[in-house]
């Protein structure tokens, strides 16, 4: 990702800011797009992983569909070239106004978590003089095995409904004269990297969920299978491309559907994690009795996920790439400038000997990262450099 030529140019560039590669973008979405087409699967990207407008209508231009969990995002989405028809409203919390909006867009479908909304979306349909298509996300109560804050599919949850409500469900669906009812939804959590057992039950409890649906008398005609297949954190460059075929194919050969049911996946973080980095500079270097730090320009204001999962990125010091005869390598705490203890880049790293103004690149940052930014601190939204578009980017105005 950063050849001599990059990282020379990034040196004239004011820092923090987000580096997209879209060559690595093109190379993901395109695996996404030829293993979709070879199985049969429709794949909706899920927006909030990344919501850059140049990222987006890439996305849209390539025919996948959007799956969005607001109605902000559906606004970007349509703004962005997808098809309302090919756009997928998820969330549990959906605004009356996000709702009503979503109808007059002529969405394709809302992807309902619990009763009450089914009931609402169809009150408001009624109003409206309109039919509303759902599909019911169904808790398959699978743990991922992933951290707690991203496992979504147990039995109790915030997300979906659970067995003790599928009675209830096929009732109220009956009685739903403005609803059209689609099919089902499952999404048991993100950063799956143990693809084989785990998507094989998800398959397999899926199929099973399906079953009984029909057999109250339900047609279901899509089965969604959400997404969260994870990326290597480790090892970026060696893996820039998730395990898509590998995806697909257990998809294709564990679930059992019947002639006609469309399949879905929405892939979010798997299709634009790697194409992004977090370019930070070093503005201090802090040698302690035991343990040396590099303090950074880049904070969890800009990317959160070390500080709220404890999530790993990998770092790398790029202005060392140019300096020869390299120093040997030293372990440092890189650490942010924000005033909080958990603005900690990652501990005991070894990295080449750094020192004030190098480079610094925060890996597999293109999902969740610059949409979570803050202005904690009153610190400044950090800007985005594409690889296709370098001229644009705002030279460095400051550092001494």
């Amino acid at each position: 990702m950063f050849d001599t030529g990059r990282i020379e140019f990034f040196d004239k560039v004011g820092t923090p800011f987000w580096f997209y590669d879209m060559d690595i973008l093109r190379e993901t979405v395109g695996q996404v797009v030829a293993m979709s087409e070879k199985y049969g699967v429709k794949a909706h990207y899920a927006v909030k992983a990344n919501v850059e407008r140049r990222i987006l209508e890439y996305i849209s231009s390539c025919g996948l569909g959007a799956d969005c969990v607001s109605g902000n995002e559906v606004a970007r989405a349509l703004e962005c070239g997808f098809s309302p028809e090919d756009i997928v409203f998820a969330g549990v919390g959906k605004t009356d106004r996000e709702i009503y909006d979503a109808l007059k867009a002529g969405i394709g479908m809302f992807n309902c978590e619990s009763l009450q909304e089914i009931f609402i979306i169809n009150a408001m349909a009624s109003r409206l003089g309109l039919r509303a298509r759902v599909s019911v996300r169904i808790n398959p109560d699978i743990d991922a095995h992933t951290h707690a804050y991203i496992t979504t599919g147990t039995c109790e949850n915030k997300f979906g409904i659970s067995p003790h409500e599928f009675d209830a469900l096929v009732d109220l669906l009956g009685k739903c004269a403005n609803v059209d009812f689609m099919g089902l939804h499952f999404h048991i959590g993100s950063q799956i990297t143990d693809v084989e057992p785990v998507y094989s039950l998800e398959c397999e409890r899926a199929g099973q969920i399906v079953s009984w649906f029909e057999s109250r008398g339900l047609e279901v005609k899509n089965i969604n299978l959400g997404g969260g297949l994870g990326v290597d954190y480790d090892d970026p460059d060696g893996c820039p491309v998730p395990d898509f075929r590998n995806w697909f194919r257990i998809i294709s050969e564990k679930l059992v559907r019947r002639p006609g049911q469309q399949v879905h996946v929405e892939p979010g973080r798997s299709i634009v994690a790697q194409c992004a980095s977090l370019i930070s500079r070093v503005l201090f270097v802090k040698v302690g009795e035991t343990r040396n730090f590099l303090i950074l320009d880049a904070g969890m204001n800009d990317l959160i996920r070390p500080a709220l999962y404890g999530a790993y990125h990998k770092i790398e010091n790029l202005s060392a790439c140019l300096r020869p005869n390299l120093p040997q390598s030293q372990v440092y705490d890189v650490v942010g400038p924000v005033c909080e203890s958990s603005d900690v880049w990652g501990s005991g790293r070894l990295l080449p000997l750094s020192v004030r103004g190098d480079l610094m690149a925060i890996r597999s940052a293109g999902a969740y990262g610059q949409v979570m930014s803050s202005r904690y601190n009153l610190k400044d939204f950090a800007p985005a450099v594409y690889s296709d578009d370098m001229h644009g980017a705002r030279l460095r105005t400051e550092y001494f």
